[in-house]
Order: C-alpha cells, then sequence, then structure tokens
C-alpha cells in the first residue's frame, strides 16, 4: 500500500470499530475539509452510506457558503443530518459584539455541544481532529474518554502502542473517536485530489485571497495565496511556513486557549 492506502485503511479501521463497540455514536461535521472527509471515509468503510447520525451544531455565524454546502451535501450523500444550536445563548445576546470570541466558542460550541449530545444521549462521538493541526490536538488519542460531564484529563492518556487501541471505557464515560489522528493537513489535499472530494469554495483563492481554515465569520481571516485548484492548494501546503489555525480569531486570545475549551468538552 502506498502512503494514501494506509491513512485510509487505518481511518476505516478506527471507524469500524467505534461501530462495533459503542452504542448510540454521533460523527461532527463542520463542512471544513477536515470533516467532510471524515464522512468520505466513512462511506467507504460501510459500503456507500454513513450509518451515524451527523451533527452540526450551529453557532449561527458561520459563512453562507457554509450552510450551502451542507444542505447540499446532505442531501447528495443522503446524511442523517442534526443540528444544534445553544438557544439560550442566542436569546441572551451572546455574539462577537458583546463577547470575546472565546466567550462565544465556550456558548456557542461548547455548550451547545454538551446540550445536545445530552438531551439526544449519545455515548460518544466521531470527530475529524488532527494530530499536526494544533498542540493540545496532539494529546489526543483515537479513543479518548472524557467524564460524564464531557470533561477531558488531557494528562490522563494511556498509550496506543503497536496500534493497540483502549475501546473499553466505563459505561458512565463519554468517549471521543478520531479517525484520522494520524493525517496531516497535506495528506487532506493529497487525498481530496485522489479521490475527487468536494469542498466549500472559501478554500480557493479569490483576488488574491483564500482561506486555510473555516470557523466563525467574524473570527476568521483569510491569507495571502493563488491556490484556486486542488492542485495549487497540495504544493502550497507542502512548503507553507505559517501554522493552519493562524487566521482563527479565538486561538490568538490566549496561548492555551483551544486547550482550555477542549477540556471543558469543546471540539
Amino acid at each position: 500500500m502506498d502512503r494514501m492506502e494506509e491513512l485510509e485503511s487505518k481511518s476505516i479501521y478506527v471507524l469500524r470499530e467505534a461501530y462495533k463497540k459503542f452504542g448510540k455514536v454521533g460523527i461532527l461535521w463542520s463542512m471544513g475539509k477536515d470533516s467532510t472527509v471524515l464522512l468520505w471515509l466513512a462511506m467507504k468503510a460501510f459500503y456507500g452510506h454513513v450509518p451515524f447520525p451527523v451533527i452540526h451544531i450551529d453557532t449561527t455565524f458561520k459563512f453562507p457558503e457554509m450552510y450551502a454546502f451542507r444542505e447540499n451535501l446532505a442531501k447528495k450523500w443522503n446524511l442523517n443530518l442534526m443540528v444544534g444550536m445553544n438557544k439560550e445563548a442566542i436569546l441572551n445576546g451572546i455574539n462577537y459584539d458583546n463577547n470575546s470570541a472565546l466567550e462565544v466558542c465556550d456558548h456557542m460550541k461548547t455548550v451547545a455541544l454538551k446540550n445536545f449530545v445530552g438531551e439526544n444521549k449519545f455515548e460518544g462521538l466521531i470527530l475529524a481532529i488532527r494530530a499536526d493541526e494544533e498542540g493540545s490536538r496532539s494529546k489526543e488519542r483515537f479513543f479518548s474518554k472524557r467524564n460524564s460531564d464531557f470533561e477531558w484529563d488531557y494528562t490522563d492518556q494511556p498509550p496506543e502502542l503497536w496500534d493497540q487501541f483502549n475501546s473499553d471505557f466505563k459505561k458512565d464515560e463519554h468517549i471521543r473517536v478520531h479517525p484520522i489522528l494520524h493525517w496531516t493537513e497535506y495528506d487532506v489535499w493529497e487525498y481530496i485530489k485522489r479521490e475527487g472530494i468536494p469542498v466549500i469554495s472559501l478554500y480557493f483563492s479569490k483576488e488574491g485571497k483564500r482561506y486555510r481554515s473555516l470557523g466563525c465569520m467574524p473570527i476568521t481571516s483569510p491569507m495571502t495565496s493563488n491556490a484556486d485548484t486542488v492542485d495549487k492548494i497540495v504544493e502550497e501546503i507542502r512548503t507553507i511556513k505559517t501554522a493552519e489555525r493562524e487566521g482563527r480569531g479565538q486561538d490568538k486570545e490566549d496561548a492555551y486557549a483551544l486547550q482550555k475549551l477542549r477540556a471543558k468538552g469543546y471540539m
């Protein structure tokens, strides 16, 4: 097998293991490149369909292109799409005009996710996080436990040596599964290129700017780039020196912002 086949094979194994081991499990979809690749892998793992509910935690601040992409692909791929949001925070006026980016993320993502998982009684979630994307994510495991409040103790992560995954957990623990943890940003784009996977138009350069990482519109900035095709993005990622999440505003408010959010239950 070549590298892409090895990456794909391991991810498919993790997905099938999650399906076999756990009860009610959902797969999170942000509409970004990584989570869309994860859906593609799930269809490969389960012969053309995604057997898990597909969950989008909607902050209500996403780009219009992202919502259009969500509706189009959910219909095309016949996804069991579920949308969750923190309606109480919306009514209370939590937004980027009145609150910091971290506060908005906490209310609109972390609390929204906790409430949605609790209300729908999901035992676990499958996420498209990668170890190379950000420091706290490198501390994750393929099968990672949270406590009953969905809190993550990143100091208590058993090793997964020789692909021996721990998929046995206590009944009151909440499970996070990370099938593409071993991929890199470059791998993701190489796979998109090889498989012809659709991605949002915002990733491609327009008038010398493109988005490398997609989040909430008020706090997500584009980068300078002329990469307007998948081939050009692959070449650009091969040599780029800046961090992938350079354009994500919440990361800049605190050096450990994402780790703190994720310890509380954030994606």
